[in-house]
């Protein structure tokens, strides 16, 4: 009897683990988070923030991807139909990926979204659907070389500077350094994202309310003159001018006195060139006012993604775009600030007030981001803006071809 008693526990003790172990494995969710590979720091500390938000949720499991060539990588994914629950979003992507139906809209799944600079918000909304949150943020600013300033006499910039006394101070500072080499006054990329803070500070806009592109107005040609005209007038010069592969790298090797790259240029600068001496200050106002660029990336989620990986995933990216995961960017000194208004003060204090100017620019920038199709229309733009510099074409030829790319590719498409 006994021993019949016993089989009979040790039966029951199998039936309930039979039933209670597919349970909690039932209960585990497995999410997989794609990235691009960045430098070995910045990719343990997303390590360290993925092992975090696990710890705080036992239950969901995160593979971190991250692929050197993610682009490629996510169109291969997408199209098997077999892709991260979760995976980064360029903003310049967003048009692309969201009409291919693989990120899902938002809806109401992002938390406390009054934090989130209003901008960014909007860099995220395609066709007046929300889709993700920023994980990280940059803008553009006017990066001045000091010892330059003082030795030609020429004021800090400051936040009053207009076009015209970013022209006059570009006059000044150009010279002859002691090797006889050029110096100029400011380096201008030949690249469309950067002259397109110009456009916008004319009071210009890139498509009208029909979806149609507008190059073609007084505000466009008044930007493109600048801008070309700064290099025409041996003021300003692309990088190459001055044996530079980007801008950062003219300003740093003191070939140039002001540039306007991004807050990505703050470790390199001083990383690169620790004695450098030199200031930030917001990009110059045109006739319209105040205008830079917000460079962003957000947490997509994936569309194909259902139940309970469907509210796992979002529970990851709201880990990592919340306040936790905001002060965790700002604190981590990878030059990128956190999307969050309440983390800013974490990116200064990492980088220091002088920096600010790169934080207060989400208040005025403006979303990098095209319709679908639109590397074509770059490519021309880029390469007329550098002829325009060489003086092979004329200012307005670069709008007018550029104009003729784009109508070509979008027509009267809808934005």
């Amino acid at each position: 009897m006994r021993n019949n008693r016993f089989v009979f526990v040790v039966l029951a003790l199998v039936m309930v683990l039979a039933i209670s172990v597919p349970a909690l494995a039932q209960d585990q969710v497995n999410l997989t988070l794609a990235g691009w590979s960045s430098s070995d720091a910045e990719n343990k500390a997303l390590q360290d923030a993925v092992n975090a938000f696990m710890k705080a949720n036992p239950n969901i499991k995160v593979e971190l991807s991250l692929s050197p060539s993610y682009n490629e990588t996510m169109q291969t994914a997408f199209a098997s139909g077999d892709y991260p629950e979760v995976f980064y979003v360029d903003s310049s992507k967003l048009p692309d990926w969201a009409d291919a139906g693989v990120v899902a809209p938002a809806g109401d799944n992002i938390e406390n979204m009054d934090d989130i600079y209003p901008s960014l918000l909007e860099v995220f909304t395609y066709k007046d659907t929300l889709y993700c949150a920023p994980k990280d943020f940059s803008t553009m600013t006017l990066q001045y070389n000091k010892d330059m300033f003082d030795a030609a006499g020429v004021d800090y910039p400051t936040a009053q500077w207009t076009w015209d006394d970013l022209r006059a101070a570009a006059e000044k500072l150009t010279t002859t350094n002691a090797e006889g080499q050029q110096v100029l006054g400011l380096v201008t990329p030949p690249n469309f994202e950067r002259w397109l803070p110009f456009l916008y500070q004319a009071g210009g806009t890139l498509f009208d309310d029909n979806g149609k592109l507008t190059l073609d107005t007084p505000e466009a040609q008044e930007a493109i003159n600048l801008y070309v005209g700064l290099v025409n007038d041996g003021f300003a010069g692309p990088p190459s001018a001055v044996d530079a592969g980007w801008g950062g790298e003219a300003f740093g090797n003191g070939r140039v006195a002001m540039a306007m790259e991004g807050n990505w240029v703050i470790n390199y600068l001083n990383e690169t060139f620790p004695d450098l001496k030199w200031g930030v200050a917001p990009l110059p106002a045109g006739p319209a006012g105040q205008a830079t660029m917000a460079f962003t990336v957000c947490y997509g989620v994936s569309a194909a993604a259902e139940g309970a990986k469907a509210d796992a995933a979002w529970k990851l990216a709201n880990y990592l775009t919340g306040p936790e995961g905001a002060k965790m960017v700002g604190e981590a000194g990878f030059g990128v600030m956190p999307g969050r208004i309440s983390a800013a003060d974490a990116w200064l204090k990492t980088y220091g007030d002088d920096m600010k100017a790169f934080v207060e620019g989400a208040d005025y920038a403006h979303k990098w981001q095209l319709p679908v199709g639109s590397q074509p229309f770059i490519d021309a733009f880029n390469d007329y803006l550098q002829q325009a510099f060489s003086g092979q074409v004329l200012p307005e030829d670069v709008l007018t071809e550029a104009q003729k790319v784009g109508d070509e590719i979008w027509g009267t498409q809808s934005q």
